[in-house]
């Protein structure tokens, strides 16, 4: 018998113990093959033979191309999503490798993340979801109301009240054709400027205010981090019928960026995550330390329950207070004074707890859940408990 006789279907080795090139292999270990090749898992010899085999074989040649366009249908196609957190990874790697040379100030970051995400949801949207309907929802009294508009006319939203925090930097004011304002002299409310803004564009906004808004918030960032950190953050900002010190602005407009983001979302289908932890704990703290304003002025106009006034105390000092629990991963917990804006929170004076997720509750202080609505835990004062979940409703405007 002849060593290929020994050799098997493999045909025989060489004389140093190495394979002969190209393999001659039967035809029916060729067939036996032919799916490891669709598969790719073949040896760079066996492929080689098995090519060569299907020249010549119209059979094999047949079966070899049912087999790759089997394995074609099993591959599951690569999503064209790009990783939610792909953006955050670089730019920590970028500022871990090259320090700022002006950092954004703490209070000034969560808009600047904000405004990021809300860029990178916009950059891909095509004139069919630029147009898309959107109705911006707010409480207006004791009242739910809301406004139709689209995508576009959110972004045209958003340039016209980021612009007062602009004017109070130095910037022009993006409405100073249409209001007469001019920079250091904001004109409107945050609601009179929207309708001012929109009422004065010759046609429905549509994607070419991406640019304006995006140029202006990098504006208001690289102002506000001009300006250092320091007494820089207590400059006042104007919303018309009422002020908020500019860190606390930077905060409000980060809050509303979210808030339109989701309504955008959702206008499209597509799915939008709350801020990080961090910066969602920033705008409920933001919200807490506003409840007390929001309940005097309701106060004022006769919303609050009755009977209420009986118990205003003297600015300062300690009086009833409500514990505000939130859950989650932005929580935390707030004595919120039940009696004057400058009365001070005091345990010993609590007599009522409330609890909501934090989610929930920047959605109650969005105008998007009423006050019956929000999933809250209560326990005490039912009327204090209506009173400051009302006043967080409030807190929503246009």
């Amino acid at each position: 018998m002849t060593d290929a006789d020994h050799a098997g279907p493999y045909g025989a080795d060489s004389g140093a113990g190495t394979r002969a090139w190209p393999l001659r292999l039967e035809h029916s270990v060729l067939k036996a093959l032919l799916g490891a090749w669709a598969l790719a898992a073949c040896s760079a010899e066996e492929t080689a033979a098995v090519e060569d085999h299907l020249g010549d074989c119209g059979a094999c040649a047949d079966e070899a191309r049912r087999l790759r366009e089997a394995v074609g249908l099993l591959q599951r196609p690569d999503s064209l999503d790009l990783d939610p957190a792909l953006r955050t990874r670089v730019l920590e790697s970028c500022l871990d490798r090259r320090p700022p040379r002006i950092p954004v100030p703490g209070w000034a970051m969560s808009y600047d993340a904000e405004t990021a995400r809300l860029d990178a949801l916009l950059q891909d949207f095509g004139d069919a979801e630029w147009h898309a309907p959107v109705r911006l929802r707010w409480f207006r009294g004791a009242d739910a109301t809301s406004r139709r508009t689209t995508v576009a006319g959110v972004i045209a939203h958003l340039i016209a009240v980021d612009g007062l925090v602009g004017i109070a930097l130095g910037l022009d004011d993006p409405l100073g054709p249409v209001t007469g304002g001019s920079a250091g002299k904001p004109v409107g409310s945050p609601a009179e400027r929207t309708e001012a803004f929109w009422e004065a564009s010759h046609f429905p906004p549509t994607r070419s205010v991406r640019g304006p808004w995006r140029d202006q918030t990098h504006a208001v960032v690289r102002t506000a981090s001009f300006t250092g950190g320091g007494g820089s953050g207590t400059m006042p900002v104007s919303y018309g019928d009422f002020e908020l010190p500019l860190r606390d602005a930077l905060v409000d407009r980060a809050f509303e960026c979210w808030v339109h983001a989701v309504d955008i979302a959702e206008a499209v289908d597509y799915p939008y995550e709350p801020p990080s932890p961090r910066h969602l704990r920033g705008m409920i703290d933001l919200a807490a330390r506003m409840l007390p304003g929001a309940l005097a002025d309701r106060r004022r106009v006769g919303l609050t329950s009755p009977g209420e006034t009986r118990h205003l105390v003297t600015a300062g000092r300690p009086g009833r207070s409500l514990r505000l629990e939130i859950e989650g991963l932005g929580g935390g917990e707030w004595l919120i004074p039940l009696d004057s804006p400058a009365a001070v929170g005091s345990a010993d004076h609590e007599v009522a707890h409330v609890a909501l997720d934090d989610v929930e509750f920047c959605r109650l202080a969005a105008g998007h859940v009423s006050p019956e609505e929000a999933a809250a835990g209560q326990v005490g004062d039912r009327r204090a408990i209506s009173d400051v979940l009302s006043a967080a409703a409030s807190l929503s405007r246009m």
